[in-house]
Formats: C-alpha cells, structure tokens, sequence
C-alpha cells in the first residue's frame, strides 16, 4: 500500500528576521543590490508560507486571490507621498481578499521580529457604508456586542480597534447604548504573536486560526453590508 506524499510545512525562519533587520540598519539601494540573492532567497519562503496560508484559509472561507506569491506586498516603498525616503520596507506583509460580493472584510499578515500580526476588518467603510453600519448596530447592539465578547474573539484580538470620532455621530444621541461602538470609522481585528510564535512549526496554524476567529464579525458585517431590512441582497 503506497503512503501518502508527505506535507512539508512552511517555516519562518530566523534568517528572515536577520536579513530584514540588516536591511533596517542598511535601507539603500546599493546595499540592496548586494544583497539582492539573499532577499529573493528569503522572499521564496515567504510566498510558500503565503500559498500554505492560503490553502488552509480556503478550507474555511473563499478566497479571490489566486496564490501566495499574489498576495504579497512588494518590498519596495512608495516614498512619491512620504517624508521617509527610504526605498524598502523593513517587513513582509500580504493581503487575501475574499470572493463575491456578498463576502465583506480582507485579511492581512505582517511578519517582523518583535511585531508580527495578523489583522483584518475594514480599514476605510466609504459613507453609505457606514451609515448602514451604524443603523445597524443603533437599532439592536446585541449581535455584534455577542461578537466582540466572544471567547474566541477575546482571546484573539481582546477588542475592537479602529480610529474613532472624539465626538457624537451625525444623527445618534450622545446617550444612545451603544455610543461607544456608533463612534468607530474603522473596524479593525489584529492578532499579534510573539517571535517564538512566529518561528515555531505551528505558526502556519496559529495564523490561520486568527483569521478563522474573524469569521463571524465578517459575517456579522457582511450581512450588514449586502441585505436590506427584510434580508433581500441589494
């Protein structure tokens, strides 16, 4: 009887960190040039852990992005709008957008020594959006506050974060029930991981159970964002 192919993991490994953090101290164009083997060689474990990613977060949700490689940011910075003029980022970072319309939210990774994350939500809800978000929550809390003081939801991301208005929403009462939640203009879940986390062969798991956990706030939003009153789409 033939044994299945074994399944190699995917690893972070320390010289990830290494060369992103000598990149930090040498943040120029020459040095990266020199260097330009080492980076693609520690560019390719980063595309297979994103493709690994990848895979499990389809066994949980659907996703439009088509491989790992896709979801990866470049390393090379935008400086056109920055006043930090250095050329590369120092951090390994992609995104994985879901399929469909009806499917609202998007998840992100970050990997750096001391701040590695996995983060999602919705970064900026245009205003009908929001409005229709607010109108939610204002006429019964509830379904989302069961969310956000779930166990899986607690243990993972401990709160809802995002930028907040300092004063009332348009429209709401300042003594409305649910002012705290009526102020965000960003819904934002992170996940951060210590860089033992990171470096352990249960990382791949670990980051795809974060963005698991997201799972009933998007769909919480999603519903939100996609049917009206009577749950019909729009």
């Amino acid at each position: 009887m033939l044994k299945p192919p074994s399944v190699t993991i995917p690893i972070i490994k320390s010289s990830s960190f290494d060369f992103l953090n000598q990149l930090k101290q040498n943040n120029n164009r020459d040095w990266f040039a020199a260097n330009k083997e080492i980076f693609q060689k520690e560019q390719a474990v980063i595309e297979s852990f994103a493709q690994a990613l990848l895979n499990l977060l389809n066994t949980h949700d659907v996703i439009e992005t088509p491989s790992g490689k896709k979801s990866l940011y470049r390393i090379y910075r935008d400086t056109r709008f920055s006043t930090n003029k250095t050329p590369y980022k120092s951090h390994w970072s992609g995104r994985f957008s879901r399929a469909g319309k009806q499917r609202r939210g998007g998840y992100y990774f970050h990997i750096e020594q001391g701040n590695t994350f996995v983060a999602g939500g919705f970064f900026g809800p245009n205003p009908a959006d929001l409005k229709l978000i607010r109108d939610d929550i204002a006429f019964d809390p509830t379904p989302v506050r069961n969310i956000l003081n779930s166990e899986s939801f607690t243990t993972s991301f401990q709160m809802l974060r995002g930028e907040q208005l300092k004063t009332t929403p348009k429209g709401f009462p300042a003594d409305h029930e649910a002012i705290d939640l009526l102020r965000y203009k960003q819904f934002l879940l992170k996940q951060s991981f210590t860089d033992e986390q990171v470096l352990s062969p249960d990382f791949l798991n670990f980051a795809s159970q974060g963005f698991k956990n997201m799972r009933p706030f998007f769909d919480y939003m999603s519903e939100v964002l996609s049917t009206d009153i009577n749950g019909l789409a729009i």
